[in-house]
């Protein structure tokens, strides 16, 4: 899957991509940050090298909010509120992604709304992910309500140009 978005991306890696990229990574395997920057590189083609002044302060920060943890052998691995914010992330992958289908699937229109959509949701994600540490969980309740709003809203408006009904879980 990963790779599969750096050929569609090129080698623009957007702001926020390396958090998620750690915490899809150690779902399935605990890896040091060595391991972590060289599995970037292969699966990118080379064409992705973060450094280590970008990966070890953001393990870092994993570990201040509690998402990873270190292991004896200088391993991180995913806590169990990392496992739940991964499975949260997956979710809302798959509503994007279903999403985008459709866009695509209405050629050169759908694809500007695509890309204009995917502008916005790389803007929203950069914001929520730089102060999502900071949030209350009131105020996260409060967007995850607002995203589920809106959701109802797309799929009440005119479902069968959507194809599905997008799932809210």
């Amino acid at each position: 899957m990963i790779s599969e978005w750096f050929q569609r991306v090129g080698s623009s890696v957007p702001r926020g991509f390396s958090r998620y990229f750690i915490l899809e990574l150690l779902k399935n395997n605990a890896h040091t940050g060595k391991e972590i920057i060289d599995y970037a590189i292969e699966q990118s083609n080379g064409i992705w090298k973060p450094s280590p002044g970008l990966i070890y302060p953001l393990l870092g920060r994993l570990l201040d909010e509690d998402l990873i943890e270190e292991t004896k052998d200088g391993k991180y691995q995913l806590t169990k509120k990392g496992v739940e914010t991964a499975k949260d992330v997956d979710k809302v992958n798959d509503i994007v992604r279903k999403q985008l289908d459709v866009l695509f699937r209405l050629g050169n229109v759908g694809r500007f709304v695509a890309v204009d959509l995917l502008e916005k949701i790389s803007t929203i994600g950069s914001i929520l992910s730089s102060n999502f540490v900071n949030m209350t969980n009131e105020e996260t309740q409060k967007y995850k309500k607002f995203l589920e709003s809106e959701l109802r809203k797309i799929n009440e408006s005119n479902p069968s140009r959507i194809g599905k009904e997008i799932k809210i879980e």
